[in-house]
C-alpha cells in the first residue's frame, strides 16, 4: 500500500493506515527523506498497526528551522498527530531519529505508549568522551562549534565507508538497501537538514531523558562504529525502568534488523487497546 503524503504546516507527512491498535511513528535517520521505508512498513503491517512517519524541517519538502531542537520537532509532530486523532503511538526512531523519538515520548506521554531508539546519540557532553569510538566524527564536531562551523564542514564533508562494518553492508543488500536509497535521495536536497540535526544533537535537546516515564527500548549494536556504545549506555541508565538490548556484532545499519523483534517486545509490555 502507498503512503498518503500530506504537508501540515510546513512539515511533509507520509501515513499508511492500519487496523487502529496503534501507530508506529516512525523517525528517520540523518539524511533521509522521511518516506515509508518497506521494513518499517513491514514490521509494522505484521502487527496491524499504521505507520506515520514526517520528515524533519529541512528533509524531505518540510519547511528548515533554523535552531530547532529535539523538543521543537516533537511539538511539531504532536501537532500533525493532533490534527489526525492519532492516540496510541510507539515511537521509534533509527540513528538521528532516536533523540526525536525520546523527544516524544517526553513530550506526548498520554499519546505515545512506548518508545525504541535503534543507535542513537546520547546527549550531548561537552567532553572528548562523547566522540570516543566515533569513526568519523568530524561533523559533530563542527556542529559542536556551531552553525558557520558546521556549514562549512558541509562543504568538503565526504562518506567514510569505514564508519560501516560488514554486518551494515550486508544489510544493505537486502530489505534496508531502501534506507540508503533514500539517503541519497535526501542528499538532493541540500545539506541543511542534516546541518540542523547535527546541531541539535550538540546543544541542549529542550528535555531531560528522565522525562521519559513509558517502556523504552534502547537498541544498539556493538560493532557500531557511528554512534558507539557507550551512548546506549548512557540513554539506558537516565531513561526510567528502559531496556538495553545490546547485539555484539550488529552495527550501525544492521541493528535495524532487530526492528520486528523489538516491535514484539514492545507489544507485550504494552496495555491492550
Amino acid at each position: 500500500m502507498d503512503a498518503t503524503v500530506t504537508n501540515v504546516d510546513g512539515l511533509v507527512v507520509h501515513e499508511v493506515p492500519g487496523d487502529g491498535s496503534a501507530v508506529l511513528l516512525w523517525h528517520h535517520g540523518s539524511p533521509q527523506t522521511g518516506a515509508v521505508l518497506p521494513p518499517v512498513l513491514d514490521a509494522a503491517r505484521a502487527r496491524g498497526w499504521g505507520v506515520v512517519s514526517i520528515a524533519r524541517p529541512g528533509y524531505g519538502g518540510s519547511s528548515r528551522a533554523p535552531g530547532r531542537t529535539c523538543t521543537d520537532v516533537a511539538t511539531g509532530i504532536a501537532r500533525v498527530l493532533a490534527s489526525r486523532g492519532v492516540e496510541r503511538v510507539v515511537s521509534v526512531g533509527a540513528s538521528g531519529g532516536g533523540p526525536h523519538a525520546l523527544a516524544c515520548a517526553a513530550a506526548m506521554p498520554g499519546r505515545v505508549v512506548a518508545v525504541v531508539t535503534f543507535a542513537s546519540p546520547a546527549p550531548f557532553v561537552d567532553d572528548d568522551g562523547w566522540f570516543q569510538g566515533m569513526q568519523a566524527p568530524g561533523a559533530l564536531r563542527a556542529a559542536a562549534r556551531g552553525e558557520d562551523a558546521r556549514a562549512l564542514f558541509a562543504e568538503t564533508d565526504e562518506f567514510d565507508p569505514a564508519q560501516f562494518v560488514d554486518a551494515d553492508y550486508a544489510a544493505l543488500e537486502g530489505p534496508w538497501g531502501s534506507m540508503g536509497r533514500d539517503a541519497g535521495l535526501a542528499e538532493r536536497d541540500g545539506p541543511w537538514g542534516l546541518i540542523d540535526d547535527d546541531l541539535a544533537f550538540t546543544r541542549p535537546w529542550g528535555f531531560a531523558l528522565s522525562d521519559v516515564v513509558v517502556p523504552a527500548l534502547i537498541y544498539q549494536g556493538g560493532a557500531d562504529r557511528v554512534i558507539p556504545p557507550h551512548h546506549a549506555d548512557a540513554i539506558a541508565a537516565a531513561v526510567p525502568g528502559a531496556e538495553l538490548r545490546a547485539v555484539a556484532d550488529a552495527g550501525h545499519v544492521s541493528i535495524l534488523e532487530r526492528l520486528p523483534e523489538a516491535l514484539e517486545r514492545v507489544a507485550r509490555r504494552i496495555p491492550r487497546p
